[in-house]
């Protein structure tokens, strides 16, 4: 198969972003050598846990305008309390772009714009949902 093995965040401003990602999820961001380019890790580096690392850079353009369609691959965290995220990212300076919804049986979804206009996704297991 052809595996998804690394994400990247594009940012106006990446101190904000990086804030952003290591308050919120707690993630750790480091510069990669003298480039404008920041590793993130998402989870320790020997981790079993399921999921990707990733990188952040400085955007080459303009943001997405506010309405605008989604234009990239949506990554999507999966949390423990949804509820308890979406309060977190809010605090945090993230907006809401579709308020949390269920897919009955199976899981509670969200999606949110981070500080710098991305969108990105929350999910939690839920058999109840509904």
């Amino acid at each position: 198969m052809n595996r998804i093995v690394h994400f990247e965040i594009h940012a106006e401003d990446p101190k904000r972003a990086i804030r952003f990602y290591q308050d919120v999820f707690g993630w750790k961001l480091s510069q990669w050598g003298e480039q404008q380019y920041w590793m993130v890790m998402t989870a320790e580096k020997d981790s079993t846990e399921p999921g990707i690392n990733g990188g952040l850079l400085i955007r080459k353009g303009t943001a997405p305008e506010e309405g605008q369609a989604v234009n990239a691959y949506v990554c999507t965290m999966q949390v423990e309390n949804i509820d308890e995220m979406i309060a977190k990212v809010e605090a945090h300076g993230g907006k809401v772009a579709l308020q949390k919804f269920a897919f009955p049986g199976m899981a509670w979804q969200a999606y949110y714009k981070d500080t710098e206009g991305n969108i990105f996704g929350l999910h939690q297991p839920d058999v109840n949902a509904k």
